[in-house]
């Protein structure tokens, strides 16, 4: 057998009155939280900016194809579906869909109350799943007709401000060459998504009554959107559809049509890598004041030793295998303590949010194997390192000098 090892399972298993006992328990307690609050937080950060980018991409897509001027309403100038190449989008690697949209300023009216709103016109090849999940009431919009459709979804809060339930009218005017024309709808759905500034202003219905008010043929549309099957490449595929459509059109990520959402995302980036240093930097200091009180009470043992002829080196492995051991068992009930939490949190949602505040009602949570081997061989190494720090002090301990050590 090792005899390091064998010494250093001795020093760590050491029955009665050791001082060293509750350390190491406290050591291995220290670490283990550090490594739960790293992996948390990783969670927590992964959850938070994957529900955010999904439920923004839900109401407008990865990438967005537009006229190429400098019209900043909520009404775009009109663009021509030969201009997109809408089959040659579609062939692109990464591409899950192309659904052209029309959009209308309009202001919904009652007996007693008015809201203006942007109503969202679609076709009948548009994915509805996104909303499918979000609906709380009714159901989605039939566009299946050969008549345009009077089938609207409204947002909750929608409903709520102006009293409105599934199966009610809505009436919806439009200003149209500086006169107000009115269009009659029936609510079939209500959603809600969370999302307040989205949810406040957009209604969605067919695109037929809009190329309609606005005497489009059926290939006019305000733009076409692109979902992609993963949010990674929507830089690389941005570039690839520019490259594609017409020189009269513009290509914009959602990064870039609502950047102040993005940015904010991006700033929990940096709470979060604060977080993992400090936490790493505990779980190191905590490793280092525990080899250094393991030293310090065996330092007689150390001068037997090296009175018998062990090496310096051979000696500092004891202390390394036995702090080694400390972390492995951190590492262990960090792991446990962490990725339990984040499953029951998964699960059940028990930790809820303000939805108005953070997008979210409860606490997202998302970790995959790679980020949980990161942040445990990231938390492994740096107590690697910090434990050869005290162990250099075996070197400057004298034999003589340690046997007589009280």
């Amino acid at each position: 057998m090792n005899f390091e090892y064998f010494i250093s399972r001795r020093i760590r298993s050491k029955k009665g009155d050791s001082f060293s006992r509750p350390i190491i328990r406290v050591s291995i307690a220290g670490i283990s939280l550090g490594l739960a609050v790293m992996l948390i937080s990783v969670a927590i950060l992964q959850g938070f900016q994957k529900q955010v980018r999904d439920k923004v991409a839900g109401f407008g897509a990865h990438i967005q194809v537009t006229a190429f001027d400098s019209n900043n309403s909520f009404e775009p100038s009109p663009i021509h579906l030969q201009d997109v190449s809408v089959d040659e989008i579609s062939n692109i690697p990464g591409v899950a869909g192309v659904y052209p949209f029309c959009l209308k300023a309009g202001i919904i009216k009652t007996e007693e109350e008015i809201h203006g709103v942007v109503l969202k016109g679609v076709d009948t090849s548009y994915n509805w799943s996104f909303f499918s999940e979000k609906l709380v009431s009714g159901h989605l919009p039939d566009l299946s007709r050969d008549t345009p459709s009077e089938d609207l979804l409204i947002s909750s809060g929608i409903a709520r401000l102006l009293g409105f339930s599934p199966g009610d009218d809505l009436r919806m005017y439009f200003i149209i060459d500086n006169a107000a024309r009115g269009r009659k709808f029936k609510i079939s759905g209500i959603y809600d998504t969370g999302l307040g500034e989205f949810d406040e202003m957009y209604v969605f219905g067919d695109s037929r009554h809009i190329q309609r008010l606005n005497q489009w043929d059926s290939a006019m549309v305000s733009g076409v959107e692109v979902r992609l099957n993963h949010f990674s490449d929507i830089g690389k595929i941005s570039d690839q559809i520019y490259n594609t459509v017409s020189f009269k059109l513009n290509t914009q990520t959602i990064k870039q049509l609502y950047p102040q959402i993005f940015d904010w995302i991006e700033i929990q980036d940096i709470n979060v890598f604060i977080i993992l240093i400090l936490m790493a930097l505990v779980s190191g200091i905590t490793v280092i004041s525990t080899l250094l009180i393991l030293i310090l009470e065996h330092t007689r043992d150390i001068g037997l030793l090296k009175a018998l002829g062990a090496e310096t080196g051979s000696i500092r492995k004891i202390f390394i295998y036995a702090t080694g051991y400390i972390a492995g068992y951190g590492l262990l009930w960090g792991n446990t303590a962490a990725l339990g939490l984040i499953f029951i949190q998964h699960k059940t949602n028990f930790i809820p949010l303000p939805e108005e505040s953070y997008f979210v009602s409860s606490v997202p949570v998302t970790i995959g194997l790679p980020e949980i081997l990161l942040v445990n061989l990231a938390t492994l190494a740096v107590c690697v390192l910090l434990m050869l720090i005290p162990s250099l002090v075996i070197r400057y301990i004298v034999p003589v000098k340690a046997l007589r050590f009280e």
